[in-house]
């Protein structure tokens, strides 16, 4: 493990987990990379307990972030009455978290997108006066429209890009279906915006597609989740906006270098959740590729690496892949900054024991990235009327929550199936499943429980 630092950012380390002997002809190698960022200290500008503030960051400092907040105000959101209510709440909360000094603004999302504050097309910096604005411009907010996400983020992007700051984020809530623009246009629109800006996504109510909202998490690197009961909005706006002031650098990248005839299999992130970062490679020559991580605060990650050695001899040993954290310059014209590394290793042994051993955090994310899919097959099967289908992928998603400790997920799966015998993945599927259950589960699949040290 090596460790770099700069004055203007937190303390990066990169740990790797793996086995490094194979067997004679043996050439997958697998490790499981921590990184860890420590030293930032910021939450909300509060430092927390026992932590230093941020190099670079004097006292009550903190990295200049930016924030757009959009509301879905289409006609569904009165239907109750309360859900525009608890959106408006849920918006004021965040709001009153903000840093002072923030930059930020509101944007209602109907099939077009409106910047209903500020309202001049740029962002409003965060203090006494312009928060109170902000919660005077909410109260005016009705429902009425349709939904074009796409446009929302668009203008999420126009207003972020023209604010000189580190991290910018936006936070986004809908409770309806993306119905009044074409699926490759919100395609289009996350493409664009990738990279630009990270963006939490969230679900209220039930009426709502999961695999929308799920992709828009994925495809700007923040969280996603459901909120079946809209009266639940301000808590959860709270944390997230909590989360995003806690965020210390951004634009991290991941690079995996590797020696001439090495092929890679995948790069996943496997903790806090499975998120497969293969398709997101952009080349850094020669032999190297950069694969983004988004926005990190005083927080630790687990990222599964996988590749393909060249066939060697008993007793010959090579550098199977090196990885390092790099964060770009931000002018653009000069070399990145490491902030840290570590080697993936291969050695070659006829140890049978010694090769045909399987690290425990290989075998745990393995494991959990394979929980994620069966769940996600299992309730499409479900969905299609494949009631085999569901019954086995489900069954085995009770085994492996139930292997490998992750209690959540265990809990969730038993508001879908009865479970007969967790350990041998017996299960019936319940007859009757609330919406809000089944979407829950799905919603948080990709959820994992980190490795038992």
């Amino acid at each position: 493990m090596a460790n770099f630092s700069k004055s203007n950012v937190p303390q990066f380390s990169v740990d790797v987990y793996q086995n490094e002997f194979l067997p004679e002809g043996g050439r997958e190698v697998n490790g499981i990379v921590t990184v860890t960022s420590t030293g930032g200290g910021t939450t909300g500008g509060i430092p927390l307990p026992g932590a230093a503030a941020a190099p670079g960051y004097g006292p009550g400092q903190a990295p200049s972030a930016a924030v757009v907040l959009m509301v879905d105000c289409s006609g569904s959101m009165d239907y109750p009455p309360t859900k525009m209510r608890n959106a408006r709440d849920a918006t004021a909360a965040a709001i009153d978290t903000l840093r002072e000094g923030t930059r930020f603004s509101v944007v209602a999302g109907t099939h077009v997108a409106k910047d209903v504050y500020p309202g001049n097309g740029q962002l409003a910096v965060a203090d006494a006066r312009t928060k109170a604005q902000a919660k005077e411009a909410l109260r005016k907010l009705s429902a009425g429209g349709g939904t074009a996400i796409g446009t929302w983020l668009r203008l999420t992007d126009r207003l972020l890009g023209a604010a000189d700051v580190d991290i910018r984020h936006g936070i986004l809530l809908t409770d309806g279906r993306n119905e009044h623009e074409a699926p490759e246009d919100l395609r289009a629109a996350l493409d664009s915006c990738a990279g630009r800006f990270t963006c939490d996504a969230r679900g209220a109510g039930t009426d709502w597609e999961v695999k929308e909202v799920t992709s828009i998490a994925s495809a700007l690197l923040g969280t996603a989740d459901i909120v079946a009961d809209p009266a639940g909005l301000a808590a959860d706006f709270t944390q997230m906006m909590e989360n995003a002031m806690g965020k210390e650098v951004a634009d991290v990248a991941l690079r995996l270098w590797t020696p001439v005839g090495v092929e890679i299999r995948f790069v996943k992130q496997v903790a806090p959740t499975v998120e497969d970062l293969t398709g997101r490679r952009t080349e850094a020559p020669p032999r190297a590729g950069d694969y983004p991580t988004g926005s990190w605060g005083d927080e630790s990650r687990d990222y599964h690496v996988c590749v393909l050695v060249p066939e060697a001899g008993i007793g010959q040993e090579m550098l199977a892949a090196r990885v390092s954290l790099i964060l770009p310059d931000p002018s653009g014209a000069g070399a990145p900054q490491v902030l840290s590394q570590g080697l993936v290793r291969a050695v070659w042994t006829d140890d049978m024991v010694a090769s045909t051993s399987i690290n425990p955090q290989v075998a745990h994310y393995t494991g959990q990235a394979e929980l994620a899919q069966v769940i996600q097959q299992g309730l499409d099967a479900r969905k299609s009327g494949d009631f085999d289908g569901a019954t086995a992928k489900l069954g085995r998603a009770v085994q492996l929550a139930s292997a490998s400790g992750n209690q959540d997920t265990a809990k969730l799966l038993s508001k879908v199936v009865d479970v007969v015998d967790a350990a041998t993945g017996t299960v019936r599927l319940k007859a009757k499943v609330a919406e809000a259950d089944e979407m829950t589960l799905e919603t948080r699949s990709t959820k994992t429980v980190r490795v038992k040290k």
